[in-house]
């Protein structure tokens, strides 16, 4: 009582500044107010959020918290790059890597991508060059969580929106239209075909080694090598608690 009474009503998650006024109104300024009150009153003058957070404060659990974060409907992959590129070559590698990022996602989440979305711009804050962005949306004839398949059709997507004479800062891609795997959508009959069994075992086997050796272990050849446009991370902190080679060093 001592605490609650100290705390004013606008703190509590769910009422904040917006309903925080009209509790004054009623005489209710702090927690052990809010605490005290009718839930059943003043469901009927708010709402029956208000009622649970009444009993959430008596302890009484009603709001559930999400313990497992829900499948997303979108995965966005895309970045800045350290220097502006120019070439084609350079942009087919980055896409290919954040497509390979995505599917990454796609698969550790159990989905398939029925489009796959790819953007190319300048940066807009350059005045002294001149400013482009484009992006493509492609519809794939068949669902599938298969990078090469995806980087296929993202590379195919790029080759159209892109203009040569610009300096491009930045390249994203981004997988939609994501069913569960059990529901994912096949051909006419119905059959899940050898190429599509073959597909899976190789993906599984391709992620199962980049966890274990390390993001990158395997990977397109599309993705490039030395990737001189990968962004800047010279001031990045290190990893000190999942990385073994980042572990800090205490010299005596």
């Amino acid at each position: 009582e001592d605490w609650f009474s100290k705390i004013e009503v606008g703190e509590i998650w769910g009422v904040g500044r917006r309903l925080a006024p009209k509790l004054h109104e009623i005489g209710i300024k702090t927690v052990w107010d809010l605490q005290t009150a009718s839930p059943s009153q003043l469901r009927a003058r708010f709402s029956v959020v208000m009622e649970k957070i009444i009993r959430e404060i008596n302890g009484t659990s009603c709001i559930e918290l999400e313990e497992i974060n829900p499948p997303k409907k979108q995965i966005v992959s895309s970045r800045s790059f350290g220097i502006p590129v120019s070439d084609l070559a350079s942009l087919e590698e980055s896409v290919s890597l954040y497509i390979s990022r995505a599917a990454e996602k796609l698969r550790r989440q159990q989905s398939y991508a029925g489009s796959v979305h790819v953007s190319i711009r300048t940066s807009p804050f350059n005045e002294k060059e001149p400013y482009y962005a484009n992006g493509m949306t492609i519809a794939l004839p068949r669902q599938t969580d298969d990078t090469r398949l995806l980087t296929k059709v993202a590379l195919w997507g790029l080759r159209r929106i892109y203009r040569s004479g610009y300096k491009y800062q930045k390249a994203g891609v981004m997988l939609s239209e994501l069913v569960p795997r059990q529901y994912r959508q096949l051909d006419l009959f119905g059959s899940v075909s050898a190429a599509d069994t073959q597909s899976s075992k190789l993906m599984s086997v391709m992620d199962q080694i980049n966890a274990r050796m390390g993001r990158g272990t395997l990977k397109l050849a599309s993705e490039g090598f030395k990737q001189p446009w990968k962004m800047k991370q010279g001031n990045r902190s290190p990893n000190y608690t999942t990385n073994w080679d980042e572990l800090i060093c205490v010299l005596k």
